[in-house]
């Protein structure tokens, strides 16, 4: 049986939200351990890639939740990987 395109995406789409989710662990990991970090501009570029998996870690690890400005900044790359994601999804059915 032959991989459709969709199924390529939705691969692609489940990889980039677990590398979001990575990247915010791996950085939670390093603080606790006070090493080096990831730069916050990294971590957004993170969250517009996998967006959904690096907010679910962001709450689960209870990582940079309520360091502002990176907090709104974060969630307006979350909105807009959602938004994009959407877009993408409608393209496809359409």
């Amino acid at each position: 049986m032959p991989i459709s395109n969709l199924d390529i995406a939705l691969i692609a789409i489940l990889c980039a939200e677990v590398l979001g989710f990575a990247a915010f662990a791996r950085d939670k990991q390093r603080a606790r351990a006070g090493l080096w970090r990831t730069p916050e501009a990294t971590l957004l570029l993170f969250g517009l890639i996998g967006g959904l998996g690096a907010w679910m870690c962001q709450h689960l690890l209870r990582h940079k939740t309520r360091k502002e400005p990176f907090r709104t900044q974060f969630g307006l790359v979350v909105l807009l990987h959602l938004i994009l994601l959407a877009a993408g999804a409608a393209w496809v059915v359409l």
